[in-house]
């Protein structure tokens, strides 16, 4: 083998920073919505038994 030709990639952006940014976010958040909905779960449990534990206290 001779040379190699070294590849080279230019991608262009039209979007300005937080347009990319926000479209990131996005895609984030899609793909991580069952880890989401799973701690958005877990909390709301958590603070219901907070709840249940002070009204038996103050009672």
């Amino acid at each position: 083998m001779a040379n190699k030709t070294k590849l080279h990639f230019h991608f262009h952006n039209p979007n300005s920073a937080e347009e990319t940014a926000n479209y990131i976010v996005k895609i984030f958040i899609e793909v991580n919505q069952f880890k989401i909905d799973q701690v958005l779960q877990e909390t709301a449990e958590k603070m219901e038994i907070q709840s249940e534990e002070n009204r038996s206290l103050s009672c």
